[in-house]
């Protein structure tokens, strides 16, 4: 049997890894980039390993696949702890957050509204539709939701919260009660991550695949996927310089679903709902900083809207690493559509953007930057519009009439989901695959449900 995966992200990769493990077949994974884990790979600047954002492997991660990556990655999976802060209302409030920080730091004004929303909501009517901003003003009220949560989202998503699908506060916001946000106060303050950057997991399963024989095409672009009668027969492929195809008899997609469809020649029925499909697009902004470090702050989250950037981040914090000395990188996160004129910018003016951004946040820059770089994630975040859940119904619905080709992942199932979910999806997918190369669709189905209980963790 020959399985082709396309992708080579958490999923993709993982799902190679297991395969190979197992001797299903010949693997042959279809990447567009130059090197494994998507937008959870890494790479240099400066001398220093940087990631596509901030990245961590959570606790909660799925034992089988943490003893993988522990065994994969020895001692240079690190446990580090969690020391980040969020700017609300001008004041510094530590992430994860803390019950004592909390009462010291919060405005006294934002502890009353709080705690008098807490009371009022008991009493406030049922919506008479449900959106992320009934939902989450229902959960945690008024006070909570104005000050954090929906310009934070308005920042993100770049759609009012009222716009969005109560699906989108259920599947992104762990913390949507008083009860929920009190037990992360007391949750788990560590996190794994690599020594050579997030990527490093990622870059271990894909030497692990290839020596149990998976085979990897970087730069390598899915152009088309042949079929006959829902049936999957070979996928065609592009490089630069030259394409190519190859004749398959299982196709495991993590591509995103809007992507996948438009692949296969769709009617014109999955065409339109394919585009209706959004996805929030992020520009990564690095700048190179002559110093050791810039805080001792992993990560600084800013939702309010006065603050473009979202989140700004210091990988060197993240690794614990001193080297090289008298130089650190900063990664500013900056939502943003691609159609937008920020899209555009230069790299010189995205950085004064930054620079003004942390000026107005109160942690500006000693000095400029010795260099400024950008990377720009087109499919950075799904964005759930209210409805939208009728589109991926039809698309998957489409996608899974076809007996051998799978969609997973967190771009193949449209998840606001982390690297270790995906990586748990991968796995899931593989076992369902029998030792004679056939894939258990009832099996895939009990997972699928699984799935939709997946909760990203900030």
């Amino acid at each position: 049997m020959t399985l082709a995966i396309l992708g080579a992200g958490p999923a993709g990769v993982g799902a190679a890894f297991q395969a190979a493990r197992r001797k299903l077949g010949r693997v042959v994974v279809f990447e567009q980039r130059d090197s494994p884990g998507g937008n959870a790979g890494s790479f240099d600047i400066a001398g220093i390993r940087v990631d596509y954002g901030s990245h961590r492997l959570h606790p909660t991660c799925d034992p089988r696949v943490l003893a993988d990556l522990k065994a994969l990655l020895g001692d240079d999976l690190l446990e580090r702890p969690r020391h980040g802060r969020i700017l609300l209302r001008n004041r510094w409030i530590g992430f994860p957050l803390r019950p004592l920080d909390l009462a010291l730091h919060l405005p006294k004004s934002f502890i009353l509204g709080a705690a008098a929303d807490v009371v009022l909501k008991r009493f406030a009517p049922k919506p008479v539709e449900e959106s992320f901003a009934s939902v989450l003003e229902a959960g945690l009220g008024g006070t909570v939701c104005r000050d954090f949560y929906f310009p934070f989202a308005r920042k993100l998503w770049g759609l009012d919260p009222a716009e969005l699908s109560p699906v989108q506060a259920r599947r992104r916001v762990s913390a949507n009660t008083p009860a929920k946000m009190l037990r992360k106060t007391s949750g788990k303050r560590f996190f794994y991550y690599p020594r050579r950057g997030y990527g490093q997991l990622f870059e271990s399963l894909c030497d692990a695949a290839k020596t149990q024989g998976a085979e990897f095409l970087f730069h390598s672009r899915v152009k088309a996927i042949e079929h006959h009668e829902r049936r999957v027969s070979r996928v065609h492929h592009e490089t630069a310089e030259s394409s190519g195809s190859l004749d398959c008899q299982l196709v495991l997609s993590t591509l995103p679903i809007n992507h996948l469809v438009r692949c296969l020649n769709p009617p014109q029925l999955i065409l339109d709902a394919a585009g209706r499909m959004l996805f929030r697009g992020m520009i990564l902004i690095y700048l190179v900083l002559e110093q050791d470090r810039f805080s001792e702050f992993d990560a600084h989250y800013f939702p309010e809207e006065d603050i473009p950037i979202s989140r700004l981040s210091e990988p060197k914090n993240y690794s614990a690493t001193s080297e090289p000395r008298n130089r650190t990188v900063l990664c500013a996160e900056l939502p943003c559509d691609p159609q937008s004129d920020t899209w555009t910018k230069t790299d010189a003016e995205l950085g004064e953007l930054v620079c003004q951004s942390l000026s107005v946040a109160g942690i500006p820059l000693r000095a400029q930057p010795l260099q400024v770089l950008t990377r720009r994630l087109a499919h950075a975040y799904p964005i759930y519009k209210r409805g939208f859940e009728n589109d991926f119904a039809l698309l998957d619905d489409w996608v899974g009439g076809f007996e051998n080709l799978v969609t997973f992942g967190r771009q193949g199932l449209f998840a606001h989901d982390n690297a270790h979910h995906a990586l748990h999806m991968a796995y899931c997918t593989v076992d369902c695959l029998n030792s004679a190369g056939e894939f258990q669709w009832d099996r895939w189905r009990s997972h699928r449900q699984d799935f939709e209980r997946h909760v990203v963790e900030d």
